[in-house]
C-alpha cells in the first residue's frame, strides 16, 4: 500500500541500526530500500547493509535526485520497495 511516513534521519550521519528498523517492521514486507542521501552519495556502514540484506532487504544508496527516480521506476514494475529519502 501507499504511505509516507515520517523517517527522524536529518542527515547519512543519522542512518542506523535503529533508523533502519523502521523498514523491517513495515507489512507486507519490502523487497528493497532506496535511500537517498541528499545532494550525494554517501557510503553505509557495511554492517548496516549487511543486517538488511539477512533480513531479505535489499538496499539501494543513491542520492536523493537518483533515489526518486529509482523508487518511481520501481514501483512502476509493481516491486514492494520503500524509499528513506534526505532532502537535498
Amino acid at each position: 500500500p501507499r504511505s509516507i511516513l515520517q523517517w527522524n534521519v536529518g542527515s547519512h550521519r543519522d542512518i542506523s541500526h535503529e533508523s533502519l528498523s523502521l523498514f523491517r517492521l513495515l507489512e507486507p514486507q519490502i523487497e528493497i530500500l532506496v535511500l537517498g542521501t541528499g545532494d550525494r552519495v554517501e557510503r553505509l556502514h557495511p554492517a548496516m547493509l549487511k543486517q538488511m540484506r539477512e533480513c531479505g532487504i535489499a538496499v539501494e544508496v543513491q542520492d536523493t535526485p537518483n533515489a526518486c527516480a529509482t523508487f518511481n521506476f520501481l514501483v512502476s514494475e509493481k516491486r514492494m520497495v520503500a524509499a528513506g529519502l534526505i532532502p537535498p
